[in-house]
């Protein structure tokens, strides 16, 4: 249906270039245009009323209204609406952030760096690195290593360790041979025929020292991993991973990136993913709900050994050459450390971890034995529910039917908001705010959608169910 002159869906398609969007699809369908948010629910420009099932884009922690937070941003812009953080200089919200984030680490810190998005933290953290082994006398280490179906980010560098296809094609991403890719941590479709978890995670950490052997550990500089892979599908690693990685890391010098962008603060039942599954980062990166998403802010944790790596070549250099003109904007860091102290107020992590749980066993009771979901699976707040066209093989259906798609478009008309992610796996990722009453109208909502879905998929031979 072509949109109203002079509606906003017009003006949007007239002017707009979205992220992650199908530009010529977009000409003819347009947008949803959302203008408020209350709680858990966004509201469209029309007044229907949605459930945002993934908090947006995995961020809006503490909903989609909190008036202490505006205060806190007001309040700043009244007393110093900017400042910066070059040659030394600064203001108490980034020093106050920065102790904070410190005192929350789920290991020892040194320091912390602000950049506004998951993105800029990542990039930030390859240039670390490269910077911290040329300090060390350590020129050639310098290669990085992600995972397939991992997300980390679009810039350049990070978008090179991102190991999603979408991200990569037409991009000339990785952007060079120092970017390299091991294998998915997924159970369900990587697993041998009888595989257990823990002999799956031996082979997967095999595989990680076979490629640094391989590469030569003298160039391997880092690993960047997700505690549980968000955009690659809500992928929780099998039991041991990390243990068994971890140890392969220490073996050959290799530091270890922790990227709580979507883990960190609460959301897989611990303040931190690093604490959920016993992940020790060199650094880490944090975003999202860093400040629940209210205004733009990231942080790089470093621990002291990286620390003193990037004092040493400053003081030869005579600077660290790196920043953002908003590193530390005083208004977004005003804005984050009332949201952590609303963390503590409230006790984030006891509510996801209640909730969550609530969340989890609600998703596989509800939709475990539906003929067309192959997986649930996650941790705290954040699953993943995958459709399958044949639930015995775990054969998922054909891209081009855009059988996930179609099922966020239904959900979006029974008034929730899903994504729709890698092999049609759908996303669950809500506020953290969300009550186990929200938690049971979610998956209601959700379920009248997908039992739409399989009478169009009947209908038109797509499964045979």
């Amino acid at each position: 249906m072509t949109p109203p002159r002079n509606s906003n869906a017009v003006r949007d398609i007239a002017n707009v270039l979205h992220p992650y969007t199908d530009h010529r699809a977009h000409a003819v369908n347009g947008p949803l245009v959302i203008s408020r948010g209350e709680g858990v629910r966004v509201f469209d420009d029309q007044g229907k009323e949605y459930i945002e099932a993934m908090a947006g884009l995995w961020c809006a922690s503490l909903g989609f209204d909190n008036k202490r937070l505006v205060d806190a941003a007001y309040r700043q812009m009244q007393k110093l609406p900017f400042y910066h953080g070059f040659t030394a200089k600064s203001h108490e919200p980034m020093i106050d952030l920065a102790e904070m984030l410190i005192e929350r680490a789920p290991v020892p810190m040194s320091k912390v760096f602000f950049a506004n998005s998951g993105s800029e933290a990542n990039d930030t953290a390859v240039k670390m690195i490269w910077y911290a082994n040329n300090a060390m006398g350590r020129p050639d280490k310098k290669k990085i290593i992600g995972r397939l179906k991992g997300y980390h980010g679009i810039t350049i560098a990070s978008g090179s360790i991102t190991g999603l296809p979408a991200n990569h094609k037409m991009f000339d991403l990785p952007v060079s041979d120092r970017f390299i890719h091991v294998s998915t941590p997924h159970h369900y479709h990587g697993a041998n025929p009888g595989e257990s978890e823990e002999d799956f995670a031996t082979r997967l950490a095999e595989e990680l020292d076979q490629v640094i052997q391989r590469e030569g550990p003298e160039t391997v500089a880092a690993f960047f991993a997700e505690p549980a892979m968000g955009a690659g599908g809500v992928i929780v690693p099998p039991a041991t991973y990390f243990e068994k990685v971890q140890a392969v890391l220490k073996k050959h010098d290799v530091l270890f990136v922790a990227d709580e962008v979507i883990c960190g603060f609460g959301r897989t039942g611990s303040y931190w993913g690093s604490q959920t599954f016993g992940i020790t980062p060199d650094i880490l990166v944090c975003a999202k709900a860093l400040s629940a998403s209210f205004l733009p802010i990231s942080a790089v944790m470093v621990n002291d050994r990286v620390f003193q790596a990037l004092a040493d070549g400053s003081a030869t250099i005579g600077t660290w050459g790196h920043g953002f003109t908003y590193s530390g904007h005083p208004v977004p860091a005003a804005v984050a450390v009332e949201t952590l102290k609303i963390y503590d107020e409230m006790d984030i992590v006891g509510h996801a971890k209640r909730v969550g749980g609530h969340m989890q066993k609600t998703l596989r009771a509800r939709f475990a034995d539906h003929p067309l979901v192959g997986e649930i699976r996650g941790i705290g707040l954040v699953a993943a529910m995958e459709l399958v066209a044949d639930k015995a093989t775990h054969r998922n259906f054909d891209p081009g039917a855009k059988v996930g798609p179609r099922l966020a478009k239904l959900a979006e008309g029974e008034g929730v908001i899903m994504r729709a992610m890698v092999n049609d796996s759908m996303g669950f990722s809500p506020p953290l705010i969300i009550t186990e009453a929200e938690v049971d109208e979610m998956i209601a909502r959700v379920g009248r959608a997908l039992d739409a879905l399989t009478v169009q998929l009947r209908r038109e031979s797509i499964a045979l169910v």
